[in-house]
């Protein structure tokens, strides 16, 4: 039944929800919007432009859904009276009761909150922000971050919602009327928990009495966005949730009933996720690739038993591990597939950050490295050329480094040993 109403209610959310909004959506995730984030960033630092963040916390956001305000809210989106009415039925007549130390209280009716576990909740609660976010203006706002003619002002996942402008001013009355519209529908800001973070200047703010925090680097979807808009921070950040996961594995790892192929793919399955999690959208440096690089043999070292005291090559380290691939080319290879998949799209925000401009100059000098640099730099090709490149899903248009061959650390051990290198693997988008 439940799956029949979410078929019917799905047109619905996907006509009315924006691009901006990627919670619970089919083809959208935090990537989408940590990449947008990075992009929007990137843009900005690269054309002198400073921009302003509200990170906005709401107090138990899916428990404060007004159940009469929502049925409104349905209604004025444009879904049909007959399937209001079967969601307003699973909600009647809802009793709870809570269970203390002393006992339990006596019954009473539920008339806020969607229901936890149900497959339509995540629906409904988009289109109740949806309908708050349209009452607050931010479609009609012209305050916002303008990229390649398009103006963005707020990046939402579900109910963690994100402003964005160019002036303080701006940003502060964004976030008073998202503020003023989410009360009048019984959503609250949680101020200690709502973030600031700018590029330029900001002053201190007060709101309802308690002053907002400002802060130089927010952990944004799971991902640490620093205000300098540098991808580093957040690569060391993940090698050390890296290290943490494999030191959890040491109990199987040294375990003389695990054949070494499946300790191999067990470092794999639930070590390397850990890292490359939002790595699409890494701007990555030499000094990165050396850390990763770096990260990968300790991994492989820790697996072998071998101490960094024991006179052991890393060149015979790979030769014992036999890896596919690099750390660093898997991540590699998901930057060229997020590249491909978004270039295929005929028009999307995160492919408009993406190869959008923003108004403004750039410094004089030598410009730091964006991330479309690292895809032209491994494929060797204009964008002309990869944009008909990508067309073709089972063309393997370019060639990346997938093997070890490509590492820092090898290329310095294999100066003289050409035969030793692992083949390059072509890499699809």
């Amino acid at each position: 039944m439940l799956k029949i109403l979410q078929g019917r209610l799905k047109q619905y959310v996907d006509r009315e929800l924006p691009e901006v909004q990627a919670g619970f959506r089919r083809g959208r995730g935090t990537r989408n919007q940590t990449a947008n984030m990075r992009w929007i960033m990137e843009k900005a630092r690269e054309f002198q432009k400073d921009i302003y963040f509200c990170f906005i916390d709401y107090a138990k956001a899916f428990d404060c859904v007004d159940h009469s305000k929502l049925w409104q809210v349905l209604k004025e989106m444009g879904v049909p009276d007959h399937l209001i009415c079967l969601l307003r039925n699973l909600y009647v007549g809802q009793e709870a009761t809570v269970r203390t130390g002393y006992g339990t209280t006596d019954w009473f009716k539920i008339g806020k909150g969607v229901r936890q576990g149900c497959i339509l909740s995540p629906c409904l609660f988009n289109l109740y922000a949806e309908y708050i976010m349209r009452k607050a203006g931010l479609d009609e706002s012209q305050a916002g971050i303008k990229i390649a003619g398009r103006n963005i002002n707020n990046l939402r996942y579900a109910d963690d919602t994100t402003l964005m402008a160019e002036s303080e001013e701006e940003l502060k009355n964004l976030l008073m009327r998202v503020k003023e519209e989410s009360a009048k529908y019984g959503l609250k800001l949680n101020i200690k928990k709502t973030k600031i973070m700018a590029t330029g200047p900001i002053t201190s703010w007060q709101i309802e009495g308690e002053e907002m925090e400002a802060v130089r680097d927010f952990t944004f979807l799971g991902s640490m966005i620093t205000a300098d808009g540098d991808s580093s921070h957040e690569i060391k950040r993940r090698l050390l949730l890296g290290r943490r996961a494999m030191t959890g594995l040491d109990s199987i790892l040294r375990s003389r009933d695990v054949t070494l192929p499946t300790k191999v793919r067990i470092v794999k399955a639930m070590v390397f996720p850990v890292v490359m999690y939002g790595s699409e959208s890494w701007t990555i440096k030499k000094a990165d690739r050396r850390r990763i690089d770096a990260f990968e043999l300790w991994c492989w070292r820790r697996l072998l038993r071998v101490p960094w005291t024991a006179r052991r090559s890393n060149l015979s380290i790979l030769k014992e591990i036999r890896p596919e691939c690099s750390l660093e080319g898997q991540i590699l290879k998901l930057r060229l597939k997020y590249f491909g998949h978004l270039m295929r799209r005929e028009d999307s925000l995160e492919k408009t950050l993406m190869l959008g401009k923003m108004e403004g100059t750039r410094r004089r000098g030598r410009r730091r490295t964006r991330w479309l640099d690292s895809v032209f730099e491994v494929t060797s090709m204009s964008l002309t050329k990869l944009q008909e490149a990508v067309e073709d899903r089972r063309c393997l248009a370019c060639s990346g480094p997938c093997g070890h061959e490509e590492s820092d650390t090898t290329k310095r051990l294999n100066n003289n040993n050409n035969n030793n290198n692992i083949a390059r693997l072509s890499t699809p988008f």
